[in-house]
């Protein structure tokens, strides 16, 4: 009895104190572990009061990360409070556990970090096919939902008064985009659809605080930035700077100067290059010689 207590794997210290087991049912390929929860009052996520009025209660089934090579699946009872503040739109709201459970989600976050991690290390169909043979239930499409909800979680970036602006192609000559960078910090702020300056407009209506936009010699973007931001400095940049100059350069020397011309050495002329080469040793083929 005393080497099974020592060999056993308390599962408590790896579950929110608030949750507490009640059983665990090992299967061949699954681990069903039931929990109910412990949460004496919870805060509202909308208006931040702290409420103990016990509205009702629930399960829910989750899934969290394989122990063993085996599938976990978590049933946890639930608490639902009311909200107590009378002006609040939300009536009951379901508890959450931070960085564990968050509201209806059939999935641990730390599953949900590893999932994003492969995914963005990978690619979607990839990741479901790893996480399959983790014995983790999920498939392509989930992989992608998880990404969106992730990506609609997180806080737009703060963006400097200079920017530069730039088109890039989703699928050569079908799709494009409009790329916006920081050029303090160098990094992406937003990725908008199309080139045309229409996604540019609206977005620049939301950060009036920028004061200098480099981009290329697109009058979309020179238009939109006119139109939306008058007072901003718009800069030419360097790299089609350069590509127009070399464009115009090679136009100007196209004209005037021939596509090829014939250079013709004072030792090839006569009939005595062959009688050379027998006298010049020589690694390569005396008939290609030179």
């Amino acid at each position: 009895m005393t080497n099974a207590v020592a060999n056993s794997l308390p599962l408590a210290q790896f579950y929110p104190q608030n949750l507490m087991i009640e059983s665990v049912l090992v299967e061949d390929n699954e681990i069903h572990i039931k929990m109910h929860s412990q949460t004496p009052k919870c805060n509202c996520p909308k208006c931040m009061m702290e409420s103990s009025s016990l509205h009702a209660t629930h399960h829910r089934k989750v899934q969290d990360l394989p122990i063993y090579g085996k599938r976990v699946m978590l049933d946890i009872n639930l608490y639902e409070f009311n909200c107590v503040n009378p002006k609040c739109s939300i009536t009951s709201f379901t508890e959450t556990f931070e960085n564990f459970l968050n509201n209806y989600s059939y999935m641990t976050e730390r599953l949900v970090d590893l999932m994003t991690t492969l995914a963005l290390e990978t690619s979607c169909e990839s990741c479901a096919r790893i996480l399959k043979s983790m014995n983790i239930k999920t498939s392509g499409d989930t992989v992608i939902r998880t990404l969106i909800k992730r990506y609609e979680k997180q806080p737009e970036p703060e963006c400097g008064s200079a920017i530069g602006v730039d088109d890039f192609a989703y699928k050569k000559r079908h799709t494009y985009g409009t790329i916006i960078v920081d050029e303090e910090t160098h990094k992406t702020v937003a990725i908008l659809d199309g080139r045309d300056g229409v996604t540019l407009k609206e977005w620049l209506k939301k950060n009036k605080q920028v004061k200098t936009v480099t981009r290329d010699r697109a009058s979309a973007y020179a238009k939109a930035v006119e139109e939306i931001l008058p007072d901003c400095m718009q800069i030419a940049d360097r790299f089609h700077l350069h590509q127009n100059l070399m464009d115009a350069v090679n136009k100007i020397l196209s004209r005037e100067i021939p596509a090829t011309t014939a250079i013709v050495s004072e030792d090839n002329k006569g009939d005595n290059h062959s009688d050379r080469c027998e006298d010049i040793p020589c690694k390569k083929n005396r008939t290609h010689c030179g």
